[in-house]
């Protein structure tokens, strides 16, 4: 059995529970101290997807910027930089601010140290603001925050996935923008909400690990006009 070292925790703001940082040899791990393993550096195929399959559709567009809620172990961003050109930007909204020290150290080798391109901002704080904060200032924005529309690890999450928070992102997006949202499993009233907002909704089932693993659920919803 793989034996899992613990390297540090850290308060997840707003809320009773903790990220754990775990490490077993070259690998790590992090996990909420009341529900199990959130993500690992060992299995990342859809987070890697969620990038990819969204900023392939529109890194042809000039300066593209994504926004992507949650840094996580760094793997969405990295598969964004990767398929953007030169040109683009990605801001990258992480609410705890541990996460982003545990990227900057030893865990942020495994995604090809990613907050260290030029193209990357990180603002530490809650993304649902800085959806807020903009109008039409995204071609792209990325929701990992969570397992998925029923939250998780916070429960001021489910904002991001009730009418007034995909309302909010729908706003924040350029026309012909993609909202592309990773989930654990998949949700057929969640893609009903989808559309009631205005978007044209797919739903991608992607595998944790390539041909193994969990199959996760991907939405891509996209702004028409």
């Amino acid at each position: 059995m793989t034996k899992w070292e613990l390297l540090d925790t850290a308060e997840i703001p707003g809320t009773e529970s903790e990220l754990c940082l775990y490490q077993s040899g070259e690998h790590f791990s992090i996990n909420i101290n009341t529900g199990g393993q959130l993500m690992n550096t060992i299995e990342h195929e859809s987070e890697d997807a969620l990038a990819k399959l969204t900023c392939k559709k529109i890194a042809d567009r000039q300066n593209p910027r994504v926004l992507i809620g949650g840094l996580g172990m760094g793997f969405t961003l990295a598969a964004a930089l990767q398929h953007l050109g030169d040109d683009g930007e990605v801001v990258v909204g992480e609410l705890v601010p541990a996460v982003v020290k545990w990227n900057q150290g030893a865990l942020g080798g495994h995604s090809g140290n990613p907050l260290n391109d030029s193209r990357t901002t990180v603002k530490v704080g809650d993304v649902a603001k800085i959806i807020r904060a903009e109008r039409q200032g995204y071609d792209a924005i990325l929701l990992d925050v969570d397992n998925g529309p029923e939250g998780l690890t916070r429960k001021k999450n489910n904002w991001l996935y009730d009418m007034d928070g995909l309302t909010e992102a729908y706003t924040a997006l350029r026309p012909g923008g993609i909202l592309a949202i990773w989930s654990a499993g998949p949700d057929r009233r969640f893609m009903e909400r989808l559309r009631k907002v205005g978007y044209s909704v797919k739903q991608v089932r992607v595998r944790a690990d390539g041909k193994k693993g969990d199959l996760h659920a991907i939405w891509f919803a996209q702004r028409d006009f």
